[in-house]
């Protein structure tokens, strides 16, 4: 167990890196074709080895799995799929003693639709105390017909659907923002933050290290639910937004930060001066722009935010430069560590997404299927690998989605029948979804299922290259990719890099970016990340690690380089 992995009062959030595992699609123990949390804990020691901080894992609890466990019908119970609450607790144990903390999924925004609170809000009456949990609202029009608002789905559609009264007569309308199995809570009822913190309690008492919060920008909506000028999920692809966040009345609003100042009371105060417990918040909130996005990491609020606009950011030096100057900024009258990731099970990975020619602005990509324009499997990859060598050299704490250290690309050639992203069915089969990142990770290149399981079955078909990039196809190989990403955690957590500031270094060309990796102790590090263009001579040092093989002392195109030097 390193040093800066588990130090009495370290705050491990400021420089964690944390490893995201999607249960369903990690290691599956049975042989169900699913993954379950006794196959996680099977394979907790590919995590140790990896070098990693912590993992964080996406929802397991009782659910109808609809959207795949984002809507949950228990809080406090795991779903007979993944296991039991006693396999929760021998994960748990098994990853502590690993040194590897464990974050878990929190689902504020919504329940799933059988969840007992909305199944009593069903059979209750309007104005009742069962469905002021949720957001009811009469219908506009004459007979209540039309929704309460125009606000739409994520997942496309409406974001409202009408509920059948007892007496068979068409009644309310219930919002949710997402499936329609996903009501919204109504978080002005403090019974819903009283049972929050209820379930917060009830995870921590367990053991778990911190919560990364689904949907962190959402809970409060502008009062009386107006009218949106502007339906996100409406707009053609590639189209971008200038409108801010929280000009949309049911994100971003002020109210939030009251409820993450009352969840920081509770984590700190699980807090024992001298020993080692800190517990760790972190938002997924997708707001902008960057200083509205620095508030929820306030000093009595939130650790941590995830940084999209980094994720979103094009292949370009200059955009590059900006968009990492601008994150550092705008946490640090804060006081706070900045966070990083490139890839999650809700976007495009970006081992597929980079493999596709950057165009300024932010990047916006639809899922990939068959008859889309395919990526450049291989300069993907080699350009996924140095942004991950860039990204891995940055001062804060960074994100690592399950199988970006193999390599894998996104399935992009899942046939339509095997889809099972709810948006899949609410874009009206015009959306894609999100499966093509949620592929079952492959562990040995010739066993069946590629050893995600002891069976054939695996819930979303594996495409034929992930066998070749299986862990067992790369363990030990000089250059895999798995060991280039052991190679860099192994020297960011030895040189601490992720405790150390930025200071950028003109490098004369536009297509290369560098930077000064400065701390108290020891030489600086010079990160060197070539974008595109010509080969390019690095200073003079010691090559401490390169996301490609160099030509002597030149870097080529699409590839980064940690060099130490005096």
């Amino acid at each position: 167990m390193s040093e800066q992995q588990s130090s009495p009062g370290s705050e491990w959030w400021r420089h964690a890196v944390i490893y995201q595992v999607y249960p369903r699609s990690w290691a599956d123990a049975d042989g169900d074709g699913m993954g379950d949390l006794p196959g996680i804990t099977a394979r907790l020691p590919h995590l140790a080895e990896l070098g990693v901080d912590a993992l964080w894992l996406s929802p397991f609890y009782t659910s109808p799995q609809h959207d795949a466990g984002y809507d949950v019908a228990d809080y406090r119970d795991v779903d007979p799929r993944f296991g039991t609450l006693a396999d929760a607790d021998a994960l748990l144990a098994r990853a502590h003693e690993l040194g590897l903390r464990v974050v878990v999924d929190l689902v504020p925004n919504h329940s799933s639709s059988d969840h007992p609170w909305f199944q009593a809000a069903l059979a209750s009456p309007p104005g009742s105390p069962e469905r002021a949990r949720y957001v009811f609202r009469d219908g506009r029009g004459p007979d209540g017909e039309e929704p309460p608002n125009n606000w739409r789905s994520n997942f496309g559609g409406p974001g409202w659907t009408r509920v059948t009264e007892a007496d068979g007569r068409p009644g309310q309308w219930y919002l949710h923002l997402f499936d329609v199995t996903q009501p919204d809570f109504d978080w002005t009822n403090p019974e819903v933050g009283d049972e929050m913190e209820s379930v917060i309690r009830f995870w921590l008492d367990r053991g778990v290290d911190g919560f990364r919060i689904d949907v962190a920008h959402g809970l409060v909506k502008v009062e009386g639910l107006p009218d949106t000028e502007v339906n996100i999920v409406d707009l053609p692809p590639g189209e971008q937004v200038t409108v801010t966040t929280s000009s949309m009345p049911m994100w971003d609003q002020p109210g939030v930060h009251d409820i993450y100042r009352r969840w920081r009371r509770v984590t700190d105060s699980y807090g024992i001066p001298g020993e080692d417990a800190d517990r760790m918040l972190c938002a997924e909130a997708w707001v902008v722009p960057y200083d509205a996005l620095a508030l929820y990491v306030r000093p009595d609020e939130l650790h941590q935010a995830f940084n999209f606009p980094f994720l979103v950011t094009p292949w370009i030096a200059s955009a590059l430069r900006e968009s990492v100057t601008e994150s550092l900024a705008v946490v640090a009258p804060y006081d706070a560590p900045q966070t990083w990731v490139l890839s999650n099970h809700d976007v495009v990975r970006h081992a597929t997404r980079l493999g596709y020619e950057p165009t300024p602005g932010p990047t916006r990509m639809d899922a990939v299927g068959p008859d889309d324009p395919q990526p450049d499997a291989a300069v993907g990859l080699r350009r996924a690998r140095a942004a991950t060598a860039l990204m891995l050299a940055l001062p804060g704490s960074a994100y690592l989605y399950q199988g970006e250290e193999l390599g894998l690309p996104e399935a992009t050639q899942l046939p339509d029948d095997v889809l099972q992203d709810p948006t899949w069915v609410r874009s009206g089969h015009t959306s894609r979804g999100r499966d093509g990142c949620r592929v079952p990770v492959p562990w040995e290149g010739d066993a069946p299922s590629f050893g995600f399981g002891p069976s054939e079955r695996s819930w979303l078909p594996q495409s034929d290259v992930y066998g070749e990039l299986a862990v067992d196809r790369q363990r030990g190989v000089p250059g895999s990719t798995l060991e280039l990403y052991r190679e860099l955690l192994r020297v960011r957590r030895e040189l601490g890099l992720g405790m150390r500031e930025l200071v950028w270094v003109e490098s004369g060309v536009d297509d290369v970016l560098a930077f000064d990796s400065v701390g108290r102790d020891g030489p600086a590090v010079r990160v060197v990340t070539n974008v595109g263009g010509e080969p390019y001579p690095l200073p003079e040092g010691e090559v401490l690690v390169a996301s490609t093989e160099l030509d002597g002392d030149l870097l080529p195109a699409d590839a980064t380089a940690w060099v130490r030097h005096s």
